[in-house]
């Protein structure tokens, strides 16, 4: 009887601690950036096209949403494959939705505290009282006894200023700091698969490029040994043009080994060892660059990039905590209770006569601990403070790394198109220069000359093609990747 009358208490702090005001801020959602655009950098129009590889217009596009698969736009079978490999097979993925599992099993078992705590035990004593000194504690004439004891016992803690709810609040904004971080886990990762694997595109185009001029070398060289023989060119005319040869050659195993340093990075971003290199390689002309371009508006963007939702929810973890200070400074409740039965005989437990209960309520305030509380307090607020700081910071970073890609997507069209004019300039002046020379009407420093502007103009202008597509998968990381257009648990 008297434990169900704890039980019917215990219901009802619950119900009364439920529907009380819980102390401290409550939290809000920071008004998102009332900025129409990104400053200066281009927001709208065009860029500049040329023919060729990585050559075309690309279209801003304000409003525009952005696709949760947005590697595919590049039109690369073996890129998409590689992607989803490591979205799959990643430790940082796996380490990321561990994390995410254990904030939520923690906002669950914080949960657990609005609730009573009842745990059952059992004990079983053998003892000898003192004949000389106290009176036989129990009817037996036995000085020599046993007693044998089962209960229950409740204990229930009212949240009656909100300390709970706080907590509770904190746990679960934590959770889903947690979902956010996997996010952004998700984000980076497609983003450094495609970025590493235009790198090794860009690293072959400029192979590609070196081993063409260094055949040109090679054809001049022999015709300058043929006309040695012929008396028409110097030892000195030989030496100069091996040297040149040689020199580009040079150039060959630095380029090679960032290849291979490339494929070892791609194949990290898998998940894999180096033994267990993709089969898939990388060539520019084998990508496609996007013609529209998504342009978010920061308003938006605030709500899109998951560092900064990822803030947001740091923010909402300390205003909670702030609260749980606060409430930790106010009177505490409990309401504790026990029923059970005890006896001399096993057998005896649970009979009349044997049964025993108790029901009670405490209430404690702290009077004085050296104003530790208080400091506590005003740690909670600093915490507070320093988590809105952090907030702006990240929505101030992410403007800026829209407005740096898109001035980087303009300025890098506008530099292919003039690497594009100086590639051709570069292979029309040496081919006359190859041409002169064989008539004699201009010495051999000239056509290597025209050889190194030739070299320069290739390698410039592969490094441009790779800058677009560089740039159109950093404007994707930029906005948040579309993971809001996934379907729910598709990566899960």
């Amino acid at each position: 009887m008297g434990f169900v009358i704890s039980l019917r208490i215990a219901a009802v702090a619950l119900a009364a601690s439920v529907s009380a005001c819980a102390v401290g801020p409550d939290f809000k959602r920071p008004a998102p950036p009332a900025a129409t655009g990104y400053g200066s950098a281009p927001s709208q129009g065009e860029t500049s096209s040329v023919e060729g590889t990585a050559g075309e217009a690309q279209r801003f596009v304000a409003g525009m949403d952005v696709p949760a698969e947005w590697w595919t736009l590049f039109q690369s079978p073996a890129l998409s494959r590689l992607v989803e490999a490591a979205l799959k097979g990643n430790p940082n993925v796996d380490s990321a939705k561990a994390a995410l599992r254990q904030a939520h099993e923690l906002y669950i078992a914080q949960r657990a505290s609005y609730f009573p705590t009842i745990q059952a035990g059992f004990s079983a004593d053998r003892s000898e009282y003192a004949t000389n000194s106290i009176s036989n504690p129990t009817v037996s004439p036995s000085s020599i006894y046993s007693l044998y004891t089962a209960q229950l016992s409740l204990s229930y803690a009212p949240d009656v200023f909100g300390g709970t709810r706080r907590l509770v609040e904190a746990a679960k904004a934590q959770e889903d700091n947690s979902r956010y971080q996997l996010e952004a886990t998700y984000l980076t990762l497609s983003s450094n698969v495609v970025v590493t694997a235009v790198q090794e595109a860009s690293l072959r185009g400029q192979i590609a490029a070196t081993e063409r001029l260094l055949e040109l070398q090679h054809q001049l060289t022999e015709s300058v040994r043929g006309q040695q023989a012929l008396g028409t060119a110097s030892e000195l005319d030989l030496l100069t043009q091996q040297s040149a040869e040689a020199q580009t050659a040079a150039g060959l195993p630095p380029l090679q080994k960032q290849v291979g340093q490339a494929r070892d990075a791609l194949t990290a971003l898998l998940g894999r060892l180096p033994s267990e290199e993709p089969e898939e390689s990388f060539n520019l002309d084998e990508l496609t660059l996007p013609r529209d371009l998504p342009v978010s508006l920061p308003s938006q963007l605030v709500a899109q990039r998951p560092d900064v939702r990822a803030a947001e929810e740091n923010l909402h973890a300390a205003s909670a905590q702030a609260g749980v200070a606060l409430a930790n400074m106010l009177p505490q409740f409990t309401i504790d209770g026990d029923i059970g039965s005890a006896a001399l005989k096993l057998g005896q437990l649970f009979t009349p006569g044997n049964g025993f209960w108790d029901v009670g309520a405490s209430l404690t305030q702290t009077l004085f601990d050296a104003g530790a509380l208080l400091h506590k307090r005003r740690a909670a607020d600093a915490a507070l403070d320093e988590a809105g700081a952090q907030y702006r910071a990240a929505v101030i970073l992410a403007c800026q790394n829209v407005a740096d890609t898109l001035r980087a997507l303009k300025a890098d069209a506008d530099a292919l198109k003039a690497s594009a004019e100086a590639d051709r300039a570069a292979r029309v002046t040496l081919d006359l220069a190859r041409a002169q020379y064989q008539l004699g009407a201009i010495s051999l420093v000239a056509v290597l000359n025209s050889e190194q502007t030739y070299q320069q103009a290739q390698l410039a202008m592969v490094q441009a093609q790779a800058n677009r597509y560089s740039d159109t998968a950093g404007l994707f990381q930029a906005l948040g990747g579309g993971w809001w257009n996934r379907p729910p648990g598709s990566l899960r």
